[in-house]
């Protein structure tokens, strides 16, 4: 029984890490699609 518990708390902390990794790259994107991507307009794009 507590191999048992071992093994599954292993891929629980497995998961809870890939989500954090995930989080953090979809708060850059984010930042950067938002915050960055408007500073530098496409060069296609006329300002008036």
């Amino acid at each position: 029984m507590l191999f048992a518990a071992k093994v599954w708390s292993f891929w629980l902390g497995v998961f809870v890490a890939a989500g954090g990794v995930l989080t953090m790259i979809a708060v850059v994107a984010g930042y950067l699609v938002k915050v960055v991507r408007p500073k530098y307009p496409p060069r296609s794009v006329r300002r008036p």
